[in-house]
């Protein structure tokens, strides 16, 4: 296994791995909407939070050696079900290989985002 890190994502804001690969797959930790620059969440709204989100995953797997095209697994978490219909909306803009997926409303997410997103992904 070996750890994946980058200063185009944000750092982890605990005792985890931005990513880890292990044989030719890349796992991401969950990515909120922070700016890798300021650390400071981006965007009010899901659909901006989505937006900051799939950058910060883009820039990890492509720190792995892989792409957001080649993403085989989100798993999608989001604050509130209500935002579905225009958190799909950004999302299809990002993830068009259209991996298999799951997402889930959860009580409260890290520092109170919208919406967090992990990847499985090819090398």
């Amino acid at each position: 296994m070996k750890a994946v890190q980058t200063n185009a994502a944000p750092a982890a804001i605990g005792p985890y791995s931005q990513a880890m690969i292990t044989g030719n797959l890349v796992f991401t930790s969950g990515q909120i909407p922070l700016s890798p620059e300021t650390g400071e969440i981006t965007g009010t709204a899901i659909t901006g939070q989505t937006e900051q989100v799939c950058k910060n995953l883009k820039a990890l797997l492509e720190a792995a050696g892989s792409s957001i095209t080649k993403a085989v697994k989100t798993m999608c978490f989001l604050a509130d079900m209500n935002d579905f219909a225009a958190f799909n909306a950004e999302y299809e803009k990002h993830f068009t290989g259209k991996p298999a997926r799951s997402t889930v409303a959860v009580k409260q997410l890290p520092r109170n985002v919208l919406v967090e997103i992990e990847v499985i992904a090819e090398i």
